[in-house]
C-alpha cells in the first residue's frame, strides 16, 4: 500500500511580510564646511560602522564629509572595541534571497546620498563610494546599476559581482574606479583578481588597480594612495 504524505503543500511555500528596519550610520562633517565631497565607507563582514569610520577618516582628504553605513545583517561574535566588549558583527549579504539584500543596499545608499545632499552637506557631483571585502562587490553592483550618481568607486580586498559576466543589468559608467589588492590576501589572492582591470574596463573607462604587500587588510600605503586618488578626482 503506497505511503501518503500528510504534509500540507502550503507549508512548503515561503510566505512573506514586508517590514521596515532602521539602518545606522556615523557621519563626520568638516567644521564650517558646506556641500563638500562625500566619501561613503562600507565595512566588511563582521565589522561595524565605528571601525569603518576610523578608516574613512584616515583615508579621506580633510575637506571630505565621511559617512560610514552599517550593514543590516547582524550576528553574534566575540570581539573587543574601545570601551568594552562588542558582541555584534554586521554583514551585507547572505545566500538566502540575496537579491533582496542587494536591493536594501541600493536603497540605503540612494537614501543616504539624498539626505546628505538635501542638507547641503554633500556635493551631489562629488560622491565617492569605498568598500572593503564583502561590500566591494555590492558597491560595484550599485555603481554599474546607478551609473549617474558616483564620481568614483574604491574597492579594497574584495571581488566582482558573481553575475558580472551574465547579468544584463550593469551598464557603462563614467565613474572612476580604483581597486586595491593584497599580495598575500587569503580570500582574494593575486590569481583570483588578475583579470579585474580588464573585466571592469568593459564597463568603465577610468580603471586603476594596484597590489600591495598586504593580506586581507587596509595598510598605510593603501590609505595614502586612496587619499591622493580622491583628492585628484574630487578636484576634476
Amino acid at each position: 500500500m503506497p505511503i501518503v504524505s500528510t504534509e500540507d503543500a502550503s507549508v512548503r511555500v515561503d510566505r512573506t511580510l514586508t517590514a521596515r528596519i532602521k539602518l545606522y550610520y556615523d557621519l563626520y562633517v568638516p567644521e564650517n564646511k558646506r556641500a563638500c565631497p562625500l566619501l561613503i565607507a562600507l565595512h566588511g563582514y563582521g565589522a561595524n560602522k565605528r571601525q569603518m569610520m576610523r578608516e574613512g577618516r584616515l583615508i579621506a582628504p580633510q575637506n571630505f564629509v565621511v559617512a560610514s553605513l552599517q550593514g543590516f545583517h547582524q550576528h553574534l561574535k566575540e570581539a573587543k572595541e574601545e570601551g568594552g566588549p562588542l558582541r555584534f558583527g554586521f554583514g551585507w549579504l547572505t545566500n538566502f534571497h540575496s537579491e533582496e539584500s542587494v536591493a536594501v543596499h541600493h536603497r540605503a545608499l540612494l537614501d543616504l546620498i539624498d539626505a546628505l545632499t538635501k542638507e547641503n552637506l554633500a556635493d551631489r557631483e562629488r560622491i565617492f563610494l569605498l568598500g572593503f571585502s564583502q561590500s566591494c562587490a555590492l558597491n560595484y553592483r550599485f555603481a554599474f546599476t546607478h551609473t549617474e550618481i558616483l564620481r568614483g568607486v574604491i574597492g579594497v580586498c574584495g571581488g566582482l559581482p558573481g553575475d558580472w559576466q551574465s547579468s544584463e543589468i550593469y551598464k557603462q559608467t563614467d565613474a572612476a574606479l580604483f581597486h586595491l589588492a593584497g599580495e598575500h590576501d587569503e580570500f582574494y589572492p593575486p590569481a583570483r583578481v588578475a583579470g579585474y582591470v580588464e573585466q571592469l574596463g568593459k564597463r568603465a573607462r577610468d580603471v586603476e588597480m594596484k597590489a600591495y604587500d598586504a593580506g586581507h587588510e587596509i595598510v598605510p600605503a593603501m590609505r595614502e594612495d586612496v587619499r591622493e586618488w580622491l583628492r585628484k578626482r574630487a578636484a576634476v
